[in-house]
């Protein structure tokens, strides 16, 4: 396990876990936070992992939103700084080479809301809140809720919960699909493991591949998409992966991914 005070880090078999670690903070992002979560994400980019898995310490909180004794002296310069700087770690999260999911416990709320934004996947327990409530502090989100959370849910839903600040419940965030999952509390982990198991059994370089196309492709034109997904689905047939997924399916045996 690797431990930076405020974040934790280990490994299960493929699969990485990251955990918030700032429980009596309701683990508040703060710049010592962010500085380790980017520490952390540059030195498991090259991990033997197939898939990131990001919590929050404790029952109460994934991330109950920034650090607001931090933010409340800042100066424009300040803000702008803190604002590049949780900009910059969640865009890492979102590109990560591999599937990110959150598994949110508790609250999700302002930045917290807009780490689980940045995942590919979001299970939540029942207890679960989610919510951008920046204008009741006289700001917007800054952590990429602004367009992140309009690309999730729609332009209309997005405006609806920042301009009101509301916070929503776990089954109102599945319903309009901000969450994919919505389990017990004490089935969280379990579940979130459960489907990451499943996404490491796949072909490595398939599942990358998917994920930067459907990233990238997302801004896109439908036919420019559409050619890119073209030459990345013939790339993959120059791998190893794909001529053992292809024969062990014809010769009926589990396939052995190699990631070449």
């Amino acid at each position: 396990m690797t431990m930076l005070s405020c974040v934790d880090y280990k490994k299960e078999e493929k699969i990485g876990i990251l955990t918030i670690n700032r429980p009596k903070a309701l683990n508040a992002l703060n710049s010592e936070v962010l500085d380790a979560l980017e520490v952390l994400l540059e030195k498991i980019e090259t991990d033997d992992i197939h898939v990131l898995v990001i919590t929050g310490s404790g029952e109460k909180a994934f991330v109950a939103g920034a650090d607001i004794t931090e933010m409340s002296d800042m100066g424009t310069m300040e803000a702008c700084k803190f604002s590049e700087k949780g900009n910059r770690v969640f865009s890492k999260i979102e590109n990560f080479r591999i599937p990110v999911i959150a598994a949110v416990n508790g609250f999700a709320l302002g930045g917290g809301c807009e780490l689980a934004l940045s995942a590919d996947i979001r299970i939540a327990s029942y207890n679960a809140k989610f919510g951008q409530p920046e204008v009741g502090l006289g700001i917007i989100p800054g952590f990429g809720g602004t367009q992140r959370l309009a690309r999730t849910v729609g332009m209309a839903k997005a405006k609806e919960l920042i301009f009101s600040g509301k916070v929503i419940s776990a089954e109102d965030a599945e319903r309009i699909g901000l969450v994919n999952t919505i389990v017990e509390q004490e089935e969280l982990m379990n579940e979130t493991l459960g489907l990451a198991k499943k996404i490491a059994k796949q072909a490595p370089l398939a599942i990358e591949m998917g994920k930067k196309v459907m990233n990238e492709g997302i801004n896109m034109t439908i036919n420019q998409g559409l050619d890119y997904e073209v030459t990345s689905f013939g790339a993959l047939f120059s791998t190893e992966d794909q001529k053992e997924g292809m024969y062990a399916f014809v010769e009926k045996r589990k396939a052995k991914f190699e990631s070449r």
